[in-house]
């Protein structure tokens, strides 16, 4: 009998020191000193003052293709008429072209138009049909602008609807003038603020202008290349050559061009 009070003491000490020992690791993680954050906090960019301006840039380049428009204009008395004959001219056109090296993927119908011819603007009779059919030839080598042309005209084509220039280097030196306008703004920006007794800060935002990225004449009219901030010619040897040769088609150079609006802080 005198077993049964000692088991029962026994077993409220075991009870008592589990309902003590999570209370005293509670304790002790609550005294533990937690790990000071290694984050360092970032200086805000200050947008009260601020310094707006644009950058731009142009690379000279020497094109290195050349779209070429051909088109074959005919007419007949009825539509069957004129189309055939559109179809029997064009597909001359087409295998002067092919004589001339150009490959099919690089020739592509660009348009294609069949319409009615009255006898005069107030009249609403018919007296035949007129069909116009154009296609786009893509040259890799511009050396062959001359010889396709005559190639194309005495074979048919009785259009030359345009002749470009272009480079097929666009997106490199698109990205040489992005950089060389982000640097004009850049240096645009710290002497504006220099002049004002301030400093340009961070950059708060960018825009892009968005018109065409390379010209050359445009309608007769040669856009001003002296007022844009850089003016660069791209590294010697890029393209094909621009001297003066026997070829009746000089390249000169067209322009690539990139130009930004910048935004700066000023501190």
């Amino acid at each position: 009998m005198k077993r049964i009070p000692s088991l029962l003491n026994a077993v409220l000490a075991a009870l008592l020191v589990v309902l003590v020992f999570p209370a005293g690791l509670s304790n002790v993680s609550a005294r533990l000193p937690t790990p000071a954050s290694t984050a360092q906090p970032q200086t805000a960019c200050v947008s009260g003052r601020t310094v707006q301006v644009t950058g731009a840039a142009t690379i000279n380049v020497v094109p290195d293709r050349a779209l070429i428009q051909l088109g074959v204009q005919s007419n007949g008395a009825t539509p069957s008429a004129v189309q055939s004959a559109n179809a029997a001219a064009i597909q001359k056109v087409l295998k002067a072209l092919q004589a001339q090296g150009v490959a099919g993927k690089d020739i592509a119908t660009d348009l294609y138009v069949i319409e009615p011819v009255y006898e005069d603007y107030d009249s609403l009779y018919i007296k035949g049909y007129r069909i116009n059919n154009v296609v786009a030839v893509t040259l890799r080598d511009v050396k062959m602008t001359g010889p396709v042309l005559v190639a194309a005209l005495e074979a048919g084509a009785n259009q030359v609807v345009n002749v470009e220039f272009y480079t097929s280097e666009l997106r490199t030196y698109r990205d040489q003038a992005r950089e060389l306008a982000m640097k004009a703004a850049n240096e645009k920006a710290h002497a504006l603020a220099a002049a004002a007794s301030a400093q340009a800060d961070c950059v708060l935002s960018i825009t892009e202008n968005t018109w065409s990225y390379y010209n050359g004449w445009w309608y007769g009219r040669s856009l001003n290349n002296w007022a844009q901030n850089v003016v660069q010619n791209a590294a010697a040897g890029a393209g094909s050559s621009g001297a003066a040769s026997d070829d009746p088609i000089s390249l000169g150079q067209i322009s690539v061009k990139a130009e930004v609006g910048v935004t700066f802080g000023l501190k």
